[in-house]
């Protein structure tokens, strides 16, 4: 008897559950990564194949690696374009809406549609040097410095999760296979930095894979923390203060960045 796994809640935004399951058939369309198979969905539900969890392992993950580089390559229409209207982010008991128009640059979506409101949430609760430390990295983000690679071109839209931490990638027999995710056209490093952001198992064997399919500028790791902030902001908006001094930290690291791909 098959068997399934329902995630339920009535108290949800109108359209949450209809946006996770069109982001995960977006993410299944190019048969790059194995992704969790969408069953049934209604207005407080969502039915999902049931996943057995296996441990991780060093081959498995290099294989994901390389998979998840395809999966990027396959592209989105424009930065900030998602697979559904409205669309969120965030855990099942506390999601907030983000925008969902497609623009052509990083730097816009990053800090026009997804920092600036995110930082506009929150500054109630921050002091005036705390916002301004925020405030100066998203400045930073927004004069392009992030829109390529160690601060070399400009990347084209990627086909990304949008929330792949650790807890988001499921080690199954089949591979690492995606659930949760905040998909949209976005920047590759998004995803990467996510995996870095809280600690991902095997992660040097990820980066490894990637790499291997999709070669990388010697420094690019630098430009993580530009791609992990709006998370780590949106922590601090879901979970309070425990997180802003990560968000801080990471904010200072973005700016001192910036500078060094200026001169």
């Amino acid at each position: 008897m098959t068997s399934y796994f329902l995630k339920q809640r009535e108290a949800v935004p109108t359209g949450f559950f209809a946006a996770e399951a069109a982001g995960l058939r977006w993410l299944a369309e190019p048969g790059a990564v194995p992704v969790v198979e969408v069953v049934d969905e209604g207005e407080d539900f969502l039915q999902l194949e049931r996943l057995e969890e296996t441990g991780p392992h060093a081959a498995a993950a290099i294989d994901f690696g390389r998979r998840l580089a395809r999966l990027h390559d396959a592209g989105a229409a424009g930065f900030g374009f998602s697979p559904a209207a409205p669309a969120f982010f965030g855990p099942l008991d506390s999601p907030f809406e983000v925008s969902t128009e497609s623009v052509t640059s990083f730097s816009e979506f990053w800090a026009s549609q997804r920092l600036t409101p995110l930082l506009s949430s929150v500054e109630g609760a921050l002091t005036g040097e705390e916002r301004a430390t925020v405030a100066s990295a998203v400045e930073a983000i927004s004069a392009g410095r992030f829109d390529g690679i160690g601060g070399e071109g400009t990347e084209a839209p990627a086909r990304v999760h949008g929330d792949l931490w650790a807890g988001n990638l499921m080690w199954t027999s089949g591979g690492c296979t995606l659930i949760d995710p905040a998909a949209h056209g976005g920047h590759r490093l998004e995803d990467l930095a996510l995996l870095a952001l809280f600690g991902t198992p095997f992660l040097e064997e990820i980066f490894s894979g990637y790499e291997q399919a999709h070669p990388m500028p010697e420094d690019w790791r630098q430009d993580l923390p530009a791609h992990s902030f709006f998370a780590l902001l949106a922590h601090v908006r879901i979970f309070g203060r425990g997180f802003l001094g990560q968000t801080l930290r990471a904010a200072r690291t973005i700016t001192a960045r910036a500078q060094s791909l200026d001169r």
